[in-house]
C-alpha cells in the first residue's frame, strides 16, 4: 500500500523521532523516502514515485527476533542474517570439524559458530575481500598456516582453527577479543587497547558468532 505526506520544516524534528521508533513498534514497514519541495514543504512515501525521493529510513521487511535485532540492529538489511544454512551440509562436515576441534584442543562449538557466521558451511565461499572457503580465511592467513589449498575442508577448518587457537592465547582466553581479531585483525585489537575495534562490521560479527556459539553449547 502506497502511502503519502507531507510536513512542514518546524515540525520535521517531531517526526524524526516518530521514524525512529517505527523499525521497532513495526517491523514490516517498507523503507521510507522523503524530498523538501521549494516551499520547504517535506514529502515521505514508502514509494518514491517522483525523482526528486531520496532514502531517509530502511526499515526491516520481516520481524526479527529479539536475539537478532539485539546483535544486528546496527547492520544494514543484507548484513543482518548469517549466510543461509544447508543442514545436510553441515552434518556432512561436523566429523570433521569435531576431529579437528579434538586434534587441537579447541572448542567444537566454536568452531561450528564461526563457520556458520563465515561461510554458512559453503565451502566454496568468497568474499568480497578475498577471504576463501568454509573459515574465510585470508590469503596471508592460509599461507601463515601451510594451506595449498583453501577450499579443501580438511585444510581450512585446521588453518582456521589454528588460527583462533593462536588467537585465544594472545588475548587471553577472552572469546569475544579473539573473534575481533578473526574478524578485524588482530593488529586491529591491539590498537584499540585490546578493546572490540569500533567497526561496524565487527561489533556486528562478534555478538552474532557468540550468539551462535551459545546455542550450539547448548545442543547435546
Amino acid at each position: 500500500m502506497k502511502t503519502n505526506f507531507t510536513l512542514s520544516g518546524r515540525l520535521f524534528a517531531r517526526l524524526a523521532v516518530l521514524l525512529l521508533a517505527l523499525p521497532l513498534a513495526n517491523p514490516a514497514w517498507a523503507d521510507i523516502y522523503a524530498f523538501k519541495d521549494a516551499d520547504g514543504t517535506l514529502h515521505f512515501s514508502n514509494i518514491p514515485q517522483d525523482k526528486r525521493y531520496s532514502l531517509v529510513m530502511r526499515t526491516p521487511k520481516e520481524p526479527l527476533s529479539a536475539e537478532t535485532a539485539s546483535a544486528d540492529s546496527s547492520a544494514p538489511a543484507s548484513e543482518r542474517r548469517g549466510p543461509a544454512i544447508d543442514p545436510q551440509l553441515r552434518a556432512s562436515l561436523s566429523g570433521l570439524i569435531e576431529d579437528t576441534a579434538r586434534t587441537l584442543n579447541m572448542d567444537a562449538a566454536l568452531l561450528h559458530a564461526v563457520i556458520a557466521v563465515e561461510s554458512g558451511y559453503n565451502p566454496h565461499a568468497v568474499s568480497p575481500k578475498g577471504a576463501m572457503g568454509l573459515m574465510q580465511l585470508m590469503p596471508a592467513t592460509a599461507k601463515r598456516y601451510g594451506v595449498t589449498d583453501p577450499y579443501d575442508p580438511a585444510q581450512n577448518i585446521r588453518a582456521g582453527a589454528q588460527y583462533l587457537r593462536d588467537l585465544m592465547s594472545r588475548f587471553d582466553n577472552d572469546i569475544k577479543l579473539t573473534l575481533a581479531a578473526y574478524n578485524a585483525g588482530e593488529q586491529a585489537v591491539a590498537r584499540h587497547g585490546n578493546t572490540i575495534p569500533p567497526y561496524k562490521e565487527t561489533l556486528n560479527y562478534v555478538p552474532r558468532v557468540m550468539s551462535d556459539y551459545a546455542r550450539n553449547q547448548q545442543q547435546p
